[in-house]
């Protein structure tokens, strides 16, 4: 079974523009020896966006909340929609409205810039909105591949039932697979390395075993509701950091663990319990996961604000092209 290493959920929340609230939980460039990018790679960054209700916006067409343009380079920036829409458009030419369910990915590679709003028709009525947001590294190789868009809509996803480990006759939820792979099942996404991207729902009392990749860092968000994650209570806003596979493996770096693994021991378990609650059946919510996982790209990183690249040289090329409109 896959350690629990520690929950983080205690960032206090703040705002993006006007149109999104978030935590972040998860951030490549804060020091932490406890839960820095060596534990998260590839994954460089986590916004939670808070649940927040907005009130019907008077000047929803010529005024959306929401942040304008500004510039990505050397890494993919993917936004999954919980509720609300969201309203994207970029110097690609690509531009789309995701909703409930639906995921925005977006491969910054050589220079995009975008902008992200609330869309016209959920300005216009308003209500809840709330997504997750996660920046994830593109190897050295890929750091200046053209820029794309996926659009992926939920319809389109495969689903996959989770059973009790009791009766396999019960599903308890589900897993909708994004990115990656399960139970010889792919998901919709093209990515540049082996990376997981599960949004999990459970909805039945009882408990259900996962199986992840034993050689990925491995990380959940819980989206909404509680549960029990290996037996841990653990709250909505809270994302759930799992030991790095040096940790579990006893080796000296992720980059010896990723070359040596043996294939033949190739996944760890981890358990969600959906606790027996009292409540009649028709009041029992579902409980939203997102689960990450991702096989370590082991290069070191040089960052600054919205542009993630290898070397200290990169990153000020990144700069001087996006200040000589040699950008994307």
């Amino acid at each position: 079974m896959r350690v629990i290493k520690k929950i983080h959920g205690d960032k206090p929340s703040y705002w993006v523009g006007n149109g999104f609230r978030i935590q972040t939980l998860m951030n490549h460039l804060i020091e932490n020896p406890d839960f820095n990018y060596s534990h998260t790679d590839p994954f460089l960054l986590l916004d939670y966006g808070v649940p927040t209700t907005f009130i019907p916006n008077p000047h929803y067409d010529s005024a959306p909340h929401g942040i304008g343009q500004h510039p990505h380079r050397g890494f993919e920036a993917v936004t999954v929609a919980y509720a609300g829409e969201i309203c994207h458009a970029d110097s690609t030419g690509a531009s789309g409205i995701i909703r409930e369910g639906d995921v925005q990915w977006m491969t910054a590679g050589r220079g995009i810039t975008h902008e992200e709003f609330h869309s016209p028709a959920f300005g216009k009525r308003g209500g809840v909105f709330s997504m997750a947001q996660m920046w994830i590294n593109l190897p050295q190789t890929h750091k200046l591949t053209e820029a794309k868009y996926q659009s992926l809509k939920r319809a389109h996803m495969p689903n996959i039932e989770l059973y009790a480990d009791n009766n396999k006759q019960n599903p308890i939820g589900s897993a909708t697979i994004i990115a990656g792979h399960y139970q010889g099942i792919s998901g919709t996404a093209a990515t540049f390395t082996p990376i997981n991207l599960w949004d999990i729902a459970l909805h039945t009392a009882g408990t259900t075993t996962l199986d992840v990749p034993n050689h990925h860092n491995v990380m959940i968000l819980v989206q909404e509701g509680e549960l029990l994650i290996n037996d841990e209570l653990v709250n909505a806003g809270n994302l759930v950091q799992f030991k790095a596979p040096v940790d579990v493996l006893n080796k000296t770096s992720l980059i010896e663990e990723a070359a040596e693994i043996s294939l033949s021991i190739d996944t760890d378990s981890i358990t969600l319990t959906y606790p027996t609650r009292s409540d009649s059946a028709e009041n029992i919510p579902t409980v939203k996961l997102l689960l990450l996982s991702g096989e370590p790209i082991g290069e070191s990183i040089a960052a600054h604000g919205p542009f993630v690249m290898t070397t200290q040289e990169e990153l000020k090329q990144a700069f001087h092209d996006y200040r000589n409109d040699n950008f994307g």
